[in-house]
């Protein structure tokens, strides 16, 4: 009987453990060349709550901040979930090369880390990390990071202005000012709708003219995009 009420207090503590709340210290670099992330947003939430999910379709919030970089209606859906989160540390956009660094204290359920960003320039394709199981032993964890497609828009790789808002064709902003004018448009025949890893930005050589706005030599990418950083205390 001892023994029994030993195990099933090992087994509660252990659970306990397992939910209980972290310190976490975040850093997220910009590892492309020439490609800015929008306002940046990190939660930490529980498992029925995420920001995406591969394979299906995106919701608007998510459209929202893939094709205009706005995260607002990702907020508050983290907000109504209960989710802890670290938004927009960077206080605006993060370029090429560079880091920001945050700090999260998550609350007891809130195991899984998830981040979206959009990359400017291009139509509706984010960096992402789904639902990374906080680590419950205290150290240094490095996630690399891909870039996703939210499939909400065709890839024509022009910049429009105006066109940051969901539903409307285009790029709304090179932030670096190396993308060109002009352009056709990239027909990429890519039917696929739901969330998945994007295919990257084709580009051209002709800033005035071609298919694309986009510069062959510096809005081009291969994954990861980026690197995250957590240090568990």
């Amino acid at each position: 009987m001892k023994t029994s009420t030993l195990t099933i207090a090992i087994l509660l503590a252990a659970a306990s453990q397992s939910t209980m709340a972290a310190e976490l210290d975040l850093k997220v670099t910009n590892l492309t060349k020439g490609i800015h992330f929008t306002p940046l947003l990190i939660t930490a939430h529980n498992s029925e709550d995420t920001l995406f999910e591969v394979a299906t379709q995106a919701s608007t919030a998510l459209q929202t901040m893939a094709e205009g970089g706005n995260i607002a209606e990702l907020v508050a859906q983290a907000t109504a979930a209960g989710s802890d989160m670290a938004a927009n540390p960077a206080e605006g956009l993060l370029a090429p090369a560079a880091s920001t660094t945050a700090t999260l204290t998550t609350t007891d359920g809130n195991e899984y880390l998830s981040l979206t960003a959009m990359m400017l320039p291009t139509n509706d394709g984010f960096v992402g990390l789904n639902s990374w199981k906080i680590p419950t032993e205290a150290g240094t964890y490095k996630i690399n990071l891909n870039a996703y497609d939210a499939g909400t828009e065709q890839n024509n790789e022009l910049v429009v202005e105006g066109s940051g808002a969901p539903g409307t064709p285009g790029i709304p902003a090179a932030p670096g000012g190396d993308a060109g004018t002009g352009g056709a448009g990239i027909l990429s025949g890519d039917t696929n709708t739901s969330i998945h890893i994007h295919p990257g930005s084709l580009g051209d050589d002709d800033l005035e003219a071609g298919n694309s706005d986009l510069s062959n030599t510096v809005h081009r990418w291969l994954n990861p995009v980026a690197q995250l950083t957590v240090t568990v205390k």
